[in-house]
């Protein structure tokens, strides 16, 4: 993936963020999103970036001040999904690709969908997965490594679902209602191709 801006997870230099005041606070749910408290600052100097990293028990995200609370609610769960995956940052061989995808088809398709091979590619940029129904091939996008354990394992059971349903009809997405994590993990992707699609302005001295 791309190198995008908001992808910052060190924590600033002294004297290079100006001081600025808490203006909201979130605790993880307890989901997977980061370990203890979000603290959210504003600053006026930042115009486009966003940025996270830990500090002791809690989280930093750093934000432009004229954000609105749904863009920080929003920033605030992209950030602490990144952060998780950089640090559980960890890549599964196609083995063990191809078990978990077995493992996903016994608990929410009933184990009917048996993919002969599952592997990483690195020719898929502009999808993150695909399968041959014929002969039973699921692809993943090399992008994917790194991500929380939640995006590819939703991804996983899409291209499963696949070799059962081909379409994107309404029969295809019943099969993905069983798996409770289906919208935040479509929000997790949407959220990265978004901040891939942000302008990599450079910072002025003081961001």
């Amino acid at each position: 993936m791309p190198a995008d801006p908001l992808n910052s997870t060190e924590p600033p230099h002294h004297g290079s963020e100006p001081t600025s005041a808490v203006v909201d606070g979130v605790v993880a749910d307890g989901t997977g999103l980061g370990p203890g408290p979000v603290e959210v600052r504003r600053s006026s100097r930042r115009r486009r970036t966003v940025s996270a990293y830990r500090e002791g028990g809690r989280t930093i995200v750093l934000i432009p001040a004229r954000m609105s609370k749904d863009e920080e609610r929003r920033w605030v769960r992209v950030m602490l999904d990144k952060l998780a995956a950089q640090e559980s940052r960890r890549m599964l061989d196609d083995g063990e690709l191809a078990a978990r995808a077995a493992r996903l088809s016994e608990q929410y398709l009933q184990g009917r969908a048996r993919p002969a091979t599952v592997r990483w590619v690195t020719n898929q940029n502009t999808r993150w997965g695909s399968c041959t129904p014929a002969e039973g091939s699921i692809r993943l996008s090399h992008r994917l490594q790194g991500m929380p354990d939640y995006v590819l394992d939703y991804v996983l059971l899409h291209e499963l679902a696949h070799l059962l349903v081909p379409g994107h009809g309404p029969r295809f997405w019943r099969l993905l209602e069983a798996y409770p994590r289906t919208e935040r993990a479509r929000g997790f992707l949407e959220g990265v191709v978004a901040a891939d699609r942000l302008p990599n302005v450079p910072c002025a001295r003081g961001e």
